[in-house]
């Protein structure tokens, strides 16, 4: 076949003086884009208005919406290296104490609570509102597009990125036809003119970012609906005790401005046993092999009761909220006698874990109906160190062994006096507060100490009381989570995914075919692609669709080639 392909040389041409009026437009309509302001921006205006103009159009451009997008990931560091309030507000004191000489300006700036902040909220609020101007009009665009049909053939084929062009005795009427069918079956939309078929592909691409920055707005939405709506508290409980969702029964709690408590859905449970088991043996001994909570569980005010388990990573969802293990711990039971030997105190007392063996520290609070010798109501304190395995007198310290309980130890400091609770300031229940309290002495006036084994007893100095080390009690802590527009911003990060995918590989590009009797009788065929960006696919793809068609309409053979087997023929 004779030709001039540009297409087969995988290298296609860019005439210099390709940019005539109907190449031109062929070109920009292939953008949904808005055109950008001109050069002379808002002198384009007058006054207030042709200023706010510019500043509208500058707002909903898509470079401005990417700088925002920009800033608000770089806004979004500090609040990942700075302790937050509304996470940990005791990280943040730490924090403080720690960076005296920057807490000035971090207030200020309101680092510590970066994610409500004004300069955070004021990036937000740009970027949704960028990201809403720049999507309507490229919308309402993209539709009119697609209630369009392509446009016309150039009157230039040859002038095209992408060109071929060859001479066929196949009719011109039947070269469009089977143009026509080829481009159609390749999922083509055709529009069929005088002398050409026109046909566009790949609005998918555009579908695609459309896609991808609604997907955008859907997850601020979520991070914003989250944010307001959200809930977070934690509670410990021990083996045999229950929980109620209720305000009152959280150990902490925290919620986004908007929450109200009526938004917390009516459910409890009960704590039944709780296993964990360790590596025995091995470089790994004592690493976690699995922890498991055994609860029963009633939803509703007047559900009725069903057992389930709650495991690491694998919460249990009742109606929106969800209940995470997050951790353990043991708690020594502990029963304290006043000097006439009544019971003054019984409980079982949690312990907070120190290591990963579960060294263990608490206090033992006694702070009502003890009685001292002389018939004097007094206060009864006792820092506590525990630990599930000890190693032995004269073989360790108050350290564990081993995070099992295969040798329960508690060591008590006992202390009488006040315990300041009654001061109406907030204490923290593993810490004892001693400034107004005495240590027990003994009789050479040693402070009076003792390590205790389960069911053993100590008997305080003077004749004060006896403290009983009864056993040994499990709890877990449980985080209660509701965290509304997770779903939402899941689907839209799929399909941020799936546009931004979309708009990166499929290509938006038209070809056109031409096919017109010459002034001998044999018909001129002339095929043409123009994509939106420079390609190698779209060359390619127009060399198939040519040798496709070309074996529908072949090459005739050149006049010179004709003449002379007319001559052998003669």
């Amino acid at each position: 076949m004779s030709t001039t392909d540009k297409a087969s040389t995988g290298a296609p041409q860019q005439s210099e003086d390709s940019a005539e009026p109907a190449l031109g437009a062929a070109g920009a309509q292939l953008s949904t884009a808005p055109l950008e302001d001109s050069p002379t921006g808002p002198a384009a205006g007058l006054g207030v208005i042709g200023w706010a103009r510019w500043f509208w159009r500058q707002l909903t451009s898509m470079r401005v919406a990417l700088i925002l997008l920009f800033l608000l990931s770089l806004g979004a560091i500090p609040g990942s290296l700075i302790p937050q309030t509304d996470v940990d507000a005791m990280k943040v004191e730490q924090w403080k104490r720690a960076h005296d000489f920057w807490v000035p300006a971090a207030e200020k700036l309101q680092l510590f609570d970066v994610y409500t902040s004004f300069w955070f909220s004021a990036i937000y609020i740009l970027l949704f509102v960028s990201l809403i101007g720049c999507i309507l009009p490229r919308t309402w665009q993209f539709v009119g597009q697609l209630r369009g049909r392509p446009p016309g053939a150039p009157k230039r084929l040859d002038r095209l990125p992408a060109h071929t062009t060859w001479r066929t005795e196949t009719p011109a009427e039947q070269v469009l036809a089977h143009a026509g069918s080829l481009l159609g079956r390749r999922r083509f939309r055709t529009r069929s003119g005088t002398d050409h078929v026109a046909a566009e592909k790949g609005y998918l691409r555009e579908a695609g970012n459309l896609v991808f920055h609604m997907a955008l707005i859907v997850m601020l939405v979520a991070f914003a609906w989250g944010k307001l709506y959200k809930s977070e508290g934690g509670k410990l409980v021990l083996r045999g005790s229950g929980f109620s969702n209720t305000l009152t029964q959280y150990d902490d709690f925290k919620s986004g401005s908007l929450f109200t408590p009526d938004e917390l859905p009516p459910f409890s449970f009960t704590l039944d046993r709780f296993d964990a088991t360790y590596e025995e043996t091995g470089p790994q001994k004592g690493t976690p092999r699995d922890f498991k909570a055994y609860v029963t569980l009633s939803r509703g005010a007047h559900g009725a009761p069903e057992k389930t388990e709650i495991e690491v990573n694998k919460p249990l969802e009742v109606d929106g909220s969800k209940v995470y293990l997050l951790g353990h711990g043991y708690a020594p039971v502990i029963s304290v006698t006043d000097p006439a030997g009544k019971v003054v105190f019984r409980d079982a007392v949690p312990m907070l874990p120190q290591d990963a063996n579960l060294t263990s520290a608490g206090a033992v609070k006694v702070t009502d109906g003890y009685r001292n010798q002389k018939g004097e109501r007094e206060q009864l304190g006792f820092s506590a160190q525990f630990v599930p395995t000890f190693a032995g007198k004269g073989q360790g310290t108050m350290l564990s062994q081993f995070p099992a309980a295969n040798f329960p130890v508690l060591a008590l400091n006992a202390f009488h006096g006040s315990l300041g609770v009654d001061s109406g300031l907030p204490q923290n229940v593993y810490q004892l507060d001693t400034r107004k309290m005495q240590q027990f002495k003994k009789e050479n006036g040693d402070p009076f100490a003792q390590m205790l084994l389960p069911k053993e007893t100590m008997t305080l100095p003077g004749g004060a009381g006896t403290v009983t080390f009864e056993g040994v009690e499990r709890w877990a802590t449980f985080s209660v989570t509701q965290q509304p527009g997770s779903g939402l911003a899941l689907a839209g990060a799929v399909a941020a995914i799936g546009g931004l995918a979309g708009s990166l590989f499929i290509q938006r590009r038209r070809i056109w075919v031409r096919a017109v009797a010459g002034p001998d009788g044999v018909t001129v065929v002339e095929m043409a692609g123009l994509g939106r960006s420079e390609s190698a696919r779209l060359p390619q793809e127009l060399a198939e669709l040519a040798a496709v068609l070309h074996e529908r309409a072949p090459s005739a053979p050149h006049p010179v080639e004709a003449e002379e087997a007319e001559g052998e023929r003669g």
